[in-house]
């Protein structure tokens, strides 16, 4: 092999390398830790039926939105997550409520 072979080939491996990394950060940064407790902004709101949302609120609202199909198969948190206040909730931050 000539030394311009070896070097393409290198750099190819090489940047393959970097993209497979950087599948994985990105992929990893996208993963949602589904935790009720992440809603805890929304207590007041969900709870409180006169409360409007805050912007953390629906910022966590939003963000645990894949978990919201567990939380409601959950007999423990589904009075609250399905309760009317919290799909109030859930349609001031514009986030729809799951068909699960």
């Amino acid at each position: 092999m000539n030394k311009f072979h070896t070097a393409s080939s290198v750099a190819l491996q090489c940047l393959l390398v970097a993209v497979v990394l950087l599948g994985e950060a990105v992929h990893g940064t996208s993963a949602v830790t589904c935790s009720p407790l992440e809603l805890s902004p929304c207590i007041g709101a969900i709870i409180g039926s006169s409360q409007s949302p805050s912007a953390e609120c629906c910022r966590k609202l939003r963000e645990q939105k894949p978990c919201l199909c567990g939380y409601l198969k959950n007999p423990n948190l589904r009075s609250y997550v399905g309760s009317p206040n919290a799909k109030k909730v859930a349609a001031a931050c514009g986030v729809p409520t799951p068909t699960c």
